[in-house]
């Protein structure tokens, strides 16, 4: 199982749209040479909405490809269809993803009965293990904690990635999975620090795109239970954790990405570049990180 930095990755992109292979290869490495502990492929951050099919399994084989099994490889496979979520999952066995992370179903607002099977379907079709992505405030979808538990037990099923942001309740999914093997991710960096004080095992981070070896450090530290420095680290991160959510994810952290020179200024409508109005904010977080220079 994965412990710590797992980054929900940003798929570069030229001018025009067109996905940059290269600068996705140099990013992979990036975060290999940066100790990041895993790569979420295709996720929210790496805007498969936008992509055709093929495109959607080419980023998932490129980056399995570059990382060669030297960390594991999460494949964003989710889908509101699900008989679409189950070929993709399928498909990210077949080019060597390690795990799958398949979002709440979007837009068609199903009951916590419909939420269940639609997992359950998807676990029990492919032999990839499933973790689980709850964000509410993206899918008007919820996933709530009776419904995980259940999900809990059901084969293939071995973790979640909890972007509510609420730590009261992820504190008792905590408490009510403890000594089980399932495994329970952040997905709110600006919360992240306190659920792995709290006991989770990481955090599938949007920070970690600009940040790696410092969210690897934090996510250590706070696994580990060593809070002061867990919090030192956080302290200085806050500014990214906050602000890269200042428009939607992922605007904010691929116009940093660029900021630093890593990759170009693609990205695909109807999202847009980042308002000229926040160039500075992002700008000064990333000096407050220490990653750019004035």
């Amino acid at each position: 199982m994965i412990t710590g930095s797992i980054v929900a990755l940003a798929t570069p992109m030229k001018a025009n749209g067109d996905i940059d292979w290269e600068a996705l290869r140099r990013l992979v490495n990036f975060h290999l040479d940066n100790g990041t502990d895993g790569i979420v492929a295709a996720g929210t951050t790496g805007e498969p909405t936008t992509m055709t099919f093929a495109e959607h399994f080419d980023v998932i084989r490129s980056v399995v490809e570059e990382v060669n099994g030297r960390i594991p490889v999460i494949a964003g496979t989710g889908s509101n269809n699900t008989t679409e979520a189950v070929e993709l999952t399928r498909y990210a066995k077949e080019v060597g993803a390690d795990y799958c992370l398949t979002v709440a179903p979007y837009y068609n607002k199903p009951t916590q009965e419909g939420l269940y099977q639609h997992f359950k379907a998807i676990a029990t079709t492919s032999d990839l293990p499933v973790i689980l992505y709850n964000v509410p405030g993206r899918t008007c979808s919820d996933i709530y904690n009776e419904t995980v538990l259940r999900l809990a037990e059901v084969d293939n099923i071995i973790g979640l990635k909890d972007a509510t942001g609420n730590l009261e309740r992820a504190e008792d999914l905590i408490q009510r999975l403890k000594g089980s093997d399932f495994m329970l991710y952040s997905g709110d960096d600006a919360t992240a620090c306190d659920f792995m004080l709290m006991g989770g095992h990481g955090d599938i981070s949007v920070t970690a795109n600009v940040a790696p070896k410092a969210m690897h450090e934090l996510c250590a530290a706070a696994v580990a239970g060593e809070q002061e420095k867990a919090h030192q680290i956080n302290t200085r991160l806050l500014p990214l954790h906050t602000n890269l959510g200042i428009e939607s994810n992922p605007i904010p952290v691929k116009w940093a990405l660029n900021r630093m020179g890593i990759i170009d200024t693609g990205i695909r409508l109807p999202l847009t570049w980042l308002s000229e109005k926040y160039h500075s904010t992002i700008s000064e977080a990333l000096q407050l990180a220490g990653l750019i220079e004035d």
